[in-house]
Formats: C-alpha cells, sequence, structure tokens
C-alpha cells in the first residue's frame, strides 16, 4: 500500500511546532539497511517537499555497538554535523545530557505512545527522545504440535518445560530426532540480560536494579527462576543454546526443530517466509510465568529519534522527529517494513492488520513489557548488564548456583554504585 503526504497530513504530523521563517539544511542518522533507509528517504523527500527544508541522511553501520561508541565521541565533540539522532532505547540515560528536551513540543501527542516506552526515553523528567519503532519479544509455539497433542500454548515456565518435553520425546521416537523443546538465547550478551530479566521479573524477582536504585537482583525468587531456565539445558533445550544469540535459535525454529522459542518480532515474517518450514504451522503469545497471577514480562527493545542540543537548526529538526513518529509515518513503516509502531491506535488499524496480520497480536505483549535498568543505572549500564549476564551464564554452564553467583553479582553491583548511580 502507498501513502502520500499531503499539505494538511504534514500539518497534523508536525502538531503545532513552529516552522522557522527560513529552509533549513539538516541531518539524521541511520542505520545502513537498505530497505530501511529507502523508506526514510522517501519520508524525508515528502517532508522537504511540504516544509522546503533539506534532510541528509548520516549513514551508520549496522552495528549498535559500533553506532552507539560514534554517537558518543561526535556529542562529546559538540559535533554539529548530525541534528537528529536515531537511538536505541537503552542508550537515553547515557546520552540524555546531550539532547533536547522534547516533552513540550510533544505534550500534545506523548499520551498516544505505549506508556513504558515513553517512561524508558525519559531521565530526570526530560524526554530525550520519541518513540519511532518499538521491540519486544514473544513467545513462538507450533500451533499444529500442540493440537496434534491436545495442548494448549503453557502459561507457565514449568508447564511450557512439561510441554516441550513430552512433545519432544513423542517426536523423536516418531523420527524427529533433531526436534528440541525449546529454544531461547543463552549466549553471554545483551541477548541473555533480556532472557534473564523476563525470567526473574516474571517470577516476582524484580528487575536487578529498582527504579529507587536500589539492587534487588540476590533474591531467592529471581536465584530459583535462573535454575529453572539451567535445568532446561541438555534436556528441552540443546546444550549449544549456552552459544544461541537471536539467530540461532531462529535457525533453529525455521527448520522446524523447536516446539517453541523466545524471539524478537522479526523472527515472525521471517518464519512465515517462503522457504521456512513452518510457514504457516506456528503463532505467538505473551511469554510464560512463574506461577498462575504472575505478570508476563518481555523486555522493551526498539529505536527512538533524538535531538542534538548542538544542532543549529533545532526548530526543524524537532519538526522532522514528530513528522517521522506521527501516526501517518509510522503507519507507513509498519506495512513497508514490518516495524512495529510506537502508536497504540495503530495495532488495531485494519490496514496494518491486514498488510501484517501478526502485529495485533503484539499489542499485550507491549503492555508488559518490562525496561532494563538503563534509566536508574545511567552511564554504568554498560557495565551492570555485563556483570549480569556474566552471572547468568556462569549459573546456565555449571560454574556456580545461581544462589552464589547472585550472591557475588549483588557484590560487585554495590562496589559499582559508589554513592550512587
Amino acid at each position: 500500500m502507498k501513502f502520500r503526504f499531503t499539505a494538511v497530513a504534514v500539518a497534523a504530523a508536525l502538531f503545532g511546532i513552529a516552522q522557522p521563517s527560513f529552509a533549513a539544511d539538516i541531518s539524521i542518522s541511520a542505520s545502513s539497511t537498505g530497505k530501511n533507509l529507502d523508506l526514510l528517504r522517501k519520508q524525508l523527500d515528502a517532508f522537504e517537499k511540504e516544509t522546503g527544508n533539506k534532510v541528509s541522511i548520516v549513514t551508520m553501520p549496522s552495528s549498535s555497538t559500533e553506532q552507539f561508541s560514534q554517537y558518543r565521541l561526535w556529542l562529546a565533540a559538540g559535533n554539529q554535523d548530525v541534528d537528529v539522532y536515531q537511538t536505541d532505547v537503552i542508550w537515553a540515560p547515557q546520552l540524555a545530557e546531550q539532547f533536547l528536551d522534547l516533552k513540550d513540543a510533544a505534550k500534545d501527542v506523548v499520551g498516544d505512545f505505549f506508556p513504558s516506552i515513553i517512561a524508558s526515553q525519559t531521565v530526570n523528567d526530560r524526554l530525550v527522545a520519541l518513540p519511532l519503532y518499538t521491540d519486544a519479544p514473544a513467545f513462538f509455539y507450533r500451533k499444529d504440535l500442540l493440537d496434534k497433542y491436545g495442548k494448549q500454548p503453557p502459561k507457565t515456565w514449568d508447564e511450557m518445560a512439561a510441554t516441550a518435553k513430552e512433545i519432544q520425546e513423542k517426536e523423536r521416537a516418531a523420527g524427529q530426532k533433531d526436534l528440541w523443546g525449546y529454544v531461547f538465547q543463552g549466549n553471554a550478551y545483551e541477548g541473555l540480560t533480556c532472557d534473564a530479566l523476563e525470567w526473574i521479573k516474571s517470577s516476582g524477582g524484580g528487575q536487578i536494579v529498582e527504579t529507587d536504585g536500589s539492587i534487588s537482583i540476590n533474591n531467592e525468587k529471581a536465584a530459583a527462576a535462573i535454575e529453572r531456565a539451567k535445568g532446561w539445558v541438555g534436556t528441552i533445550s540443546p546444550s549449544g543454546v549456552l552459544a544461541y544469540q537471536e539467530e540461532e535459535s531462529r535457525g533453529v525454529w525455521q527448520t522446524g526443530n523447536a516446539v517453541f522459542m523466545r524471539n524478537w518480532p522479526y523472527a515472525y515474517s521471517l518464519g512465515n517466509g517462503a522457504d521456512s518450514a513452518v510457514k504457516g504451522k506456528f503463532d505467538v503469545t505473551t511469554l510464560p510465568v512463574a506461577a498462575e497471577g504472575d505478570q508476563p514480562s518481555s523486555t522493551l527493545g526498539g529505536w527512538n529519534l533524538a535531538v542534538s542540543k548542538y544542532s543549529k537548526s533545532p526548530d526543524a529538526a524537532v519538526a522532522l522527529v514528530k513528522f517521522l513518529t506521527s501516526k501517518e509515518s509510522q503507519k507507513q513503516r509498519a506495512i513497508e517494513l514490518s516495524n512495529l509502531p510506537t502508536l497504540q491506535a495503530l495495532y488495531d488499524d485494519k490496514d496494518v492488520a491486514a498488510a501484517q496480520p501478526f502485529m495485533p497480536n503484539w499489542k499485550p505483549i507491549f503492555q508488559n513489557a518490562v525496561p532494563r535498568p538503563s534509566a536508574t543505572t545511567k552511564v554504568k549500564y554498560n557495565e551492570v548488564s555485563s556483570k549480569f549476564w556474566t552471572a547468568v551464564h556462569n549459573t546456565l554452564s555449571g560454574s556456580g548456583t545461581a544462589a552464589e553467583n547472585l550472591e557475588l553479582l549483588e557484590a560487585e553491583l554495590t562496589t559499582l554504585k559508589g554513592d550512587s548511580w
């Protein structure tokens, strides 16, 4: 489906932001993925036509780690060559002081976004970025196999493990020797922080560091959640899962060799691709919990747009951010790129649902999304996350118990915190 940006639509997208009386030349950073750049350029052309401003793209590497390193260098040097930065959801507290506060500019639209995403981009009561598109993982399940064995999508982790074990054993006995019950991201990296945070949060074990700055990770429920996951390794999950990232998990799943999978939205459309062994055979739901009554938890991901405080044309830059995060722009991005909107209403949009039938399924997942503790730990988040995923990986791989590793982690985080985050 094609969209045309009219003068009226642009005016609505700008939400009353005053345009400078002269044409401005501004720039936006963007990752170097072909389709993303193609659509972005189309939207920038529409913005230019309606406002008279000119916008250039500063192409960034696809690695978010490399992007973050480059951003920090540019911003520390007061670089004026980039006006609008595309930012990862966890970068807000680390770069907040280098970005303009968008709270006043967005006060009439902020309520349209998912509250958890707005909260993730709010640092010291300053809204430092507007959400462009979002991510939250879901629980993928083989509906054909569950139907075959008269099972419902599991609600709890223990139910998941029992169902996975039963189907895995029966399918292997029938000749499917490579089938596993569950695949997830078990490598020692940021992805494991996301997975383990979900296990712990959905078990009532907190979220590593709480919003008041207290270190909560060393508790019995958190330890039990990690020990539960340890029990999956080598039983319903391959031992190699300890080296899996998103793509390794998807590889097992998409070849038809897993009953359940935890992964991000991108795996949905690929799983229904022409070359997929599970095309039309699966669905998604919220991740399991420890016990009935616990809250499902999916780690919040996604990308946002921030305006550099060094911009020579801040009004034009803010107008561009509001344009690209508007309903019409996000709808186009959802339909053409399968990017998940950050506006709640688009999950009930019939055009989006027709083009991307899986998207409405993600609304309850986002409503329960849990942010990583980057807003609280600020510039120390990367080190907090590294210490956390190391403790979890050690436990999963049999190096110490969860209780032992979390006690050590608490001591390390206490030292790292010092007087304050």
